[in-house]
């Protein structure tokens, strides 16, 4: 029996009509359900497909390669993205801040790595849940690392002095300075400042782009930054510098000029330390890159100059005894211990994390990257910013 073309198309779009009743009608019974099953249909069988993908390579991890994007059009990668550099995306992130890390991630994927499918490092203090695990592996356009962080380089040391560095949490929380209370901060600060890069997951890279849950990214980046870094002997780069709370790093400078003293071969000739001080040294300007936002060298941290220094300002405690910040710790560092022309800002990178906003000034960069953001709205040149100060140390950067 032959039917007509017309008869053909009647009968694939009742079949089409009938497969749409199905499909809606079975979404809303799972909706109906409790649970995970509101937002993740059939979770054990998501669970199995991930998992039959993902050999465990270590008691610290149990999630690897996963998800491949199908039917991009390789005409639309970037010139570059043939040669990729050994580096990777990396997060540190809890299981309550899955939504956050959702956006961060589908932002950073859309905006770059889709053409690019670098992997992605996420790091925990304690087991990522499967559910975390799931939703983020659904994203990614590459391979895909979950770790835990080891307890010995995420708690307070047992040699910090409890009852001082209380009083000086105490202190802080009297003068409403943000996270002024908080040990896990602290902890936290600590960590990205001198283990991170020991993490038996970061090993096997060279470079690092750190992306935090709940920022945005505004703009298309149309080259490779690992390349760029790479190919013109940056170490380190940035897309915000602003000031830091003084109160929270009283004798972060005394330290480091304590450090610089006992090991003046660290410091680099054609150093920063004009963007770090007014008056050549003598006091700090509290200057500082955001470091939510840093791609840098994994070896700079590895490295014997920073390895010392960190030893340095850990030994003082004031990390516990007062809230210092990796932001501070890191700039100071790759200041006055890298050559000026390894620091890089990327201007062409529009980005925000709560409440401040780098949106590209040059228009031909703003159209260019198809960005969504106001340059009107930057932080670069507002009150607090530090941008001024980077310029007049390196004002082609």
């Amino acid at each position: 029996m032959i039917r007509s073309p017309r008869s053909s198309r009647a009968i694939a779009f009742g079949l089409m009509v009938f497969l749409s009743i199905a499909c809606f009608s079975l979404v809303s019974l799972q909706t109906r359900q409790p649970g995970l099953t509101s937002f993740l249909p059939d979770l054990q069988a998501a669970r199995q497909r991930v998992m039959a993908k993902v050999p465990a390579i270590s008691n610290l991890l149990d999630v690897q390669p996963v998800v491949e994007h199908e039917g991009e059009d390789s005409s639309q990668v970037p010139f570059g993205a043939d040669y990729r550099s050994n580096a990777t995306m990396l997060m540190l992130a809890r299981n309550s801040d899955l939504m956050g890390v959702l956006q961060s991630v589908r932002e950073a994927e859309d905006r770059f790595n889709r053409n690019y499918k670098y992997p992605w490092v996420f790091l925990n203090e304690e087991d990522f849940t499967d559910e975390f695990k799931i939703r983020v592996a659904n994203l990614v356009s590459g391979e895909v690392y979950f770790g835990t962080i080891p307890s010995e380089h995420w708690y307070q040391p047992d040699w910090i002095d409890e009852e001082r560095a209380k009083a000086g949490r105490d202190e802080l929380v009297a003068n409403q300075v943000i996270y002024g209370g908080s040990v896990s901060y602290r902890n936290m600060c600590r960590f990205n400042s001198g283990f991170f890069y020991h993490h038996e997951l970061l090993q096997q890279f060279k470079w690092y782009w750190r992306v935090e849950p709940d920022v945005h990214f505004y703009c298309d980046i149309t080259f490779d930054p690992f390349v760029y870094m790479e190919e013109n002997d940056k170490k380190y780069a940035f897309t915000l510098t602003m000031l830091e709370f003084g109160q929270t790093i009283p004798t972060l400078w005394e330290t480091t000029v304590d450090f610089i003293a006992k090991n003046p071969q660290y410091l680099a000739e054609r150093n920063s330390l004009d963007y770090l001080s007014d008056d050549g040294g003598q006091t700090y300007n509290r200057c500082h890159f955001w470091s939510n936002f840093e791609i840098a060298d994994l070896d700079f941290w590895r490295g014997e100059a920073y390895s010392a220094y960190f030893d340095h300002l850990d030994r003082a405690g004031g990390f516990y005894y007062e809230r210092w910040g990796d932001a501070p710790v890191h700039s100071i560092a790759a200041a006055l211990l890298l050559p000026k022309e390894q620091i890089h800002f990327f201007r062409e990178i529009g980005y925000f994390h709560f409440p401040n906003i780098h949106c590209p000034a040059e228009y031909d960069i703003w159209r260019a990257g198809h960005c969504s953001c106001n340059p009107g709205e930057s932080f670069d040149y507002t009150g607090d910013s530090c941008m001024r100060q980077w310029e007049r140390v390196n004002p082609l950067a």
